[in-house]
């Protein structure tokens, strides 16, 4: 029975609740029912769908823009002023391809403060991406991003460095988003 509830929760979640224009009942159920963890000032637009309750954790003035996958399986943890934008994938668990049976592994993703994530990017399982770095659009992450670096690409490489003069807020709602 626990299992049923679970899941309808998530399909809740992921085919009702993400639908509702409105911030304040998401940022509600999310935090409410499905036990994440959003600082103030953080939101999570439409359409976004998760692959578990738990095991998301936001900083403040941080947005993860609509249509995007989240894994929290594994766990994730996003810091203050990071953009997601539209589409993007973050898994936490995958599957060892060792094993014949695919056994599931849970890793968890950490991103810190001051990220930016572009459209359709990828960041796979157990990666850590530092302070302020930017991951362009359509990219996909398979290792860890340093502070302040810009990577672009399949797989990701390394284009150019970012200042780190940080001082602004990623803060973004708009009405009906």
């Amino acid at each position: 029975m626990r299992k049923i509830i679970s899941e309808f929760r998530l399909y809740l979640c992921n085919h009702l609740i993400s639908h509702i224009p409105s911030h304040s009942i998401r940022l509600f159920y999310y935090r409410k029912i499905m036990n994440f963890k959003i600082g103030k000032g953080s939101t999570i637009c439409m359409n976004c769908k998760f692959d578990a309750a738990k095991g998301l954790e936001i900083g403040l003035d941080s947005v993860i823009n609509s249509g995007c996958r989240i894994d929290t399986r594994g766990n994730l943890k996003i810091g203050n002023n990071v953009s997601i934008s539209e589409e993007v994938i973050i898994l936490t668990a995958d599957h060892d391809e060792l094993f014949d049976h695919a056994q599931a592994r849970n890793k968890e993703v950490v991103i810190e403060d001051y990220v930016w994530i572009g459209t359709r990017a990828m960041v796979l399982p157990g990666l850590h991406i530092k302070y302020g770095a930017v991951i362009a659009a359509s990219a996909t992450i398979t290792k860890d991003v340093e502070s302040c670096n810009v990577v672009a690409g399949i797989p990701a490489k390394f284009i150019k460095m970012r200042t780190n003069n940080f001082n602004y807020s990623a803060r973004y709602r708009r009405l009906f988003q």
